[in-house]
């Protein structure tokens, strides 16, 4: 049996090993043939050589990642340790930097391949589609790009969008006003917001509607022009709603549809605008279109376990 011994200089042993060896743990999910020790700064590792030398090129690629990043988590080891290149975990040179600093200095970054395709596409087309499983940071990496072009002045407001269907796009029977109403529902974006723009600032914009957040039923007759607009949850809206929004694009405007075509929401025999744009726009010259998968899954690890199980009994067309 041939042994392997890594030793950590550049990175703590508990950084790298993980809570309670949690990285470990799972370096030895992904190496089954191996008998994988840590102790002190060392790995060792026994078994065929063939296997070791793979184990040794993706600790060094996971260390590299590190060196780079200052991070390493298991949503980072698994991404690493499934991508079949160093492309399609590493950011390029030239591509994928910072989008923008938000609240107290954080960077805002592409973390997956299909992040910064999405960022690429973005920056080539005026109009993209980004579609993927909960949790693939669409929205995130959507906003970040909002918040980019309002503060490089390429666009004068951004309006954040979301089809109320859970409410039947009739909020009557919620209590409050009408803000009242609608934050609850708007949160994930208001979250993300408040991690890129401090909140005297944020809520100045809100305030003066350089920043807008409304349901869809609340764009018809606009036109949206010299702004960045997102539809989030696209997947619920309806033939007819797709193309009314769609249409509302006006001059030097940006607009991005984000959507899980596997959490629809509408009525049976109700076709998802989503499903059905895809579809008709996908040879548009301008139009740009993004797949993410679980691979790009950045919440916690059980997210993807949670994503692959349902994707065994559901038949989504």
């Amino acid at each position: 049996m041939n042994e392997l011994i890594i030793e950590l200089t550049d990175i703590g042993p508990r950084e790298f090993f993980g809570q309670e060896n949690a990285n470990i743990e799972l370096l030895k999910k992904y190496f089954p043939k191996l008998k994988i020790v840590a102790r002190g700064n060392k790995i060792k590792a026994y078994g065929d050589e063939e296997v070791l030398e793979e184990f040794d090129r993706r600790i060094t690629m996971l260390l590299e990642q590190y060196a780079k990043y200052n991070k390493i988590d298991e949503n980072v080891i698994e991404r690493v340790l499934l991508s079949r290149n160093r492309e399609e975990y590493e950011t390029p040179a030239g591509s994928g930097e910072v989008i923008v600093h938000g609240v107290s200095g954080k960077p805002v970054k592409p973390l997956t391949a299909n992040q910064r395709k999405l960022v690429a596409l973005m920056n080539k087309n005026d109009m993209v589609f980004a579609v993927g499983p909960a949790g693939t940071g669409k929205t995130y990496t959507g906003v970040a790009l909002a918040v980019k072009a309002l503060k490089d002045k390429d666009v004068k407001r951004i309006i954040l969008t979301r089809p109320a269907v859970e409410a039947g796009e009739n909020l009557g029977f919620l209590p409050g006003d009408l803000k009242e109403k609608l934050d609850p529902y708007m949160q994930p974006l208001y979250d993300a917001l408040r991690d890129m723009i401090p909140a005297e600032k944020l809520a100045s914009h809100i305030e003066t509607g350089v920043i807008q957040i409304a349901p869809l039923a609340f764009m018809r007759g606009r036109t949206l022009d010299n702004a960045f607009v997102i539809l989030d949850e696209a997947q619920n809206t309806t033939h007819a709603q797709m193309k009314m929004f769609l249409t509302r694009m006006g001059k030097n405007a940006k607009f991005m549809i984000t959507g899980d075509p596997g959490q629809i929401d509408l009525p049976r025999r109700v076709t998802s605008g989503l499903k059905e744009a895809l579809l008709v726009l996908k040879d548009v010259d301008g139009v740009g279109m993004i797949y993410l998968d679980d691979k790009d899954v950045i919440r916690h690890r059980l997210v993807k376990e949670v994503i692959a199980a349902y994707r065994k009994i559901e038949n989504v067309d």
